[in-house]
């Protein structure tokens, strides 16, 4: 029997990268899982193949900034499985600038994904979870929500820093209901979201000089001449 028997878990973010792993081990484990995410073909691959492996999944499409999409998903949960276990707030994106050249509009969308996302789709998983008896929310933060770097966005940082007190919020609010909270702070992970924004080694961006680890992005640790950011393992990290 697996740790997940019999759990029903909704995950966002999960046509690629971490979500995907994510919705693979669950079902492996033996959850009931829906993937979700607004990239369809892909999230539909990963429910295929999950399947595959003899796995349990559906597919369902949602914005995590909007409150409408979340409902679906909630619904889907309750009406194919009987009930929700578990949320995963995975979905996220990695924008950024300094904080002189940061638009208005680009802090409300990195907000809107990374932050809003995780207060929408908590506010409507509690209510599911407390019918079920308890259940278990885990929101993906990051490093950066932690302490600040030079050459983390602000405006990323700002965002994983209100997960990370909102989900002590939630844990403290809510642990009458038998739901729990955490948020996990993995570094740099070797994802699509993660190649985006790396197009030049890190200790590169600022100044004119060529980082001598151009492959950087290839290993499997960061040399320790890119002291600027944290010294974790892209592909190991628990996130």
């Amino acid at each position: 029997m697996g740790r997940l028997e019999g759990k029903v878990a909704i995950i966002t973010g999960g046509a690629r990268g971490q979500g995907a792993l994510e919705a693979e081990l669950f079902a492996k484990e033996g959850a009931k899982v829906i993937i979700c995410d607004i990239l369809d073909q892909e999230g539909k691959d990963v429910k295929a193949k999950v399947q595959t492996s003899g796995g349990d999944a559906v597919y369902s499409h949602l914005d995590v900034t909007r409150d409408d999409d979340w409902q679906k998903a909630v619904d889907l949960a309750e009406s194919r499985y009987g009930k929700l276990d578990i949320l995963v707030n995975n979905a996220g994106i990695a924008r950024g600038a300094s904080i002189e050249e940061t638009s208005e509009e680009l802090w409300d969308e990195v907000m809107a994904v990374n932050t809003k996302g995780v207060f929408l789709g908590t506010r409507r998983a509690i209510p599911a979870m407390r019918r079920a008896g308890g259940g278990s929310i885990v929101n993906i933060s990051s490093i950066a929500g932690i302490l600040g770097r030079k050459l983390a966005p602000a405006v990323y940082s700002a965002s994983k820093g209100a997960v990370r007190v909102f989900t002590k919020s939630t844990a403290i609010q809510h642990a009458e209901d038998r739901i729990r909270c955490n948020s996990i702070h993995p570094g740099p992970i070797d994802t699509p979201m993660l190649a985006g924004i790396t197009a030049t080694p890190p200790c590169s961006r600022n100044g004119p000089r060529r980082c001598r680890w151009a492959g950087w992005a290839t290993r499997k640790t960061w040399p320790s001449e890119c002291s600027t950011w944290p010294q974790t393992s892209l592909l190991g990290s628990p996130g």
